[in-house]
């Protein structure tokens, strides 16, 4: 009888010893974190402190990087999303002055990254709770699908050159404008004088344009030069939801919104 106990012991051990390795392992598993890598999502509602100017709060995280930007300058820095918070680190960003209440959308990003907002995803929405504010993101494929190229009326919002993007009260204010029909003809404002022409190709456009030979007051007349020096020829376009930006090989281009 004892040799039995002793022949069956080890077994009976080894047994107990891997239905406790089957338990440690299942108490261990946790389920998957939401994966936010590779989107991006728009602010549709904010209770409790507005966003200066409307915004739209837009975040896109990519890797490890989250950028950030509420309708002033943009930001970019480091996130982690531990404990469903969103922990911010490194922001550095543009240096773009913004006009009017748009001038307080930076100092509100702040107060809400700053925070360690808690966040939660349920399918395509994100709500953030942090800064005195709840903001409640879509997805931007679902609320901003690509607008086409051609068909739509394209306003633009800031001019772009080799090193910087530039935003001014003057645009705001003239509200230079750009059509391509399908056919290919233009139609739009250089911000004083009216546009007129051709532009052939799909994504990589040629312009070939004529104006009006009105004067307008000297920064409007600055805006206008800038904004023919980008559709002076040869230009890349690329459409991101309602944003067209367009870079002409000169260096010059700009960034325009579908109205």
């Amino acid at each position: 009888m004892a040799a039995t106990c002793v022949r069956f012991g080890p077994i009976v051990l080894l047994a107990l010893l891997a239905v406790a390795a089957c338990s440690s392992g299942d108490s261990e598993s946790t389920p998957s974190t939401p994966n936010l890598a590779g989107r991006t999502f728009l602010s549709t509602q904010v209770d409790g402190a507005p966003i200066p100017g409307g915004g739209p709060l837009t975040l896109s995280f990519k890797d490890d990087r989250l950028s950030a930007d509420a309708g002033c300058n943009t930001y970019s820095g480091s996130v982690a999303l531990d404990d469903n918070k969103l922990h911010v680190s490194g922001l550095a960003g543009t240096l773009m002055g913004c006009p009017g209440e748009r001038q307080g959308a930076d100092e509100w990003l702040s107060a809400l990254l700053n925070s360690d907002p808690t966040w939660q995803l349920d399918g395509a929405k994100l709500t953030l709770r942090g800064g005195n504010s709840t903001v409640t993101m879509m997805d931007k494929k679902v609320v901003r699908p690509d607008k086409p190229i051609k068909g739509t009326t394209w306003l633009v919002t800031a001019l772009l050159t080799p090193d910087a993007q530039v935003r001014s009260q003057t645009i705001d204010e003239v509200k230079p404008t750009l059509t391509i029909a399908d056919d290919g003809s233009v139609t739009g404002t250089a911000g004083c004088n009216r546009i007129t022409g051709r532009a052939t190709g799909d994504t990589n456009l040629t312009f070939q344009l004529a104006t009006t030979k009105m004067l307008c007051p000297a920064e409007v007349m600055e805006v206008e030069q800038a904004v023919l020096k980008a559709l002076d020829g040869k230009t890349t376009a690329t459409v991101d939801a309602d944003t067209l930006t367009l870079r002409n090989t000169n260096g010059s281009g700009l960034t325009l919104r579908a109205q």
